[in-house]
């Protein structure tokens, strides 16, 4: 399946297409396009539109915080992996505006995605060097969770 969401990803147009071709779909295709064509593209292209203003899966508010679009993924495909819930709070804090309990991680994960995308040729170069950060979040998370969230490395 084709994808399509705004060029020059950051934080969350990284780690969806992360969460997507690692637990929704795993042939999946990547477009990066700029913001006002979004909508066009996908319509085109028959390709399922992500983290752009006016669609399903993009930011949104939930008891009054706000969501990514990491989440809204999340949500639509009923994904309750422990590990990927907690690695969402990271991407939130990376991402949104604000968070009303920040992960300390997310500015780790905010300032990597800046220099990432400084040095990537392009958005699908992006996303070649940015997935095994998230592969190597994803197993921290997988041992936060084992450890039942506890910060504290193992000796």
């Amino acid at each position: 399946m084709k994808w399509v969401t705004r060029e020059k990803a950051k934080v969350d147009r990284i780690a969806c297409p992360w969460l997507i071709t690692r637990f929704v779909d795993p042939k999946a295709e990547f477009l990066y396009v700029p913001k006002e064509r979004v909508n066009d593209v996908a319509k085109r292209e028959g390709a399922i539109p992500f983290d752009a203003p006016g669609i399903e899966l993009t930011h949104y508010k939930e008891g009054g915080d706000e969501r990514v679009s990491f989440d809204a993924i999340i949500r639509k495909y009923k994904l309750g992996d422990a590990a990927l819930l907690d690695l969402a709070e990271i991407v939130r804090t990376a991402d949104a505006g604000s968070v009303p309990h920040p992960r300390p991680e997310g500015a780790g994960l905010e300032a990597a995605a800046l220099g990432f995308r400084a040095i990537a040729k392009d958005d699908h170069d992006n996303i070649r060097l940015q997935f095994p950060l998230y592969d190597a979040l994803y197993a921290y998370c997988k041992w936060r969770v084992e450890q039942g969230g506890k910060l504290e490395h193992a000796a």
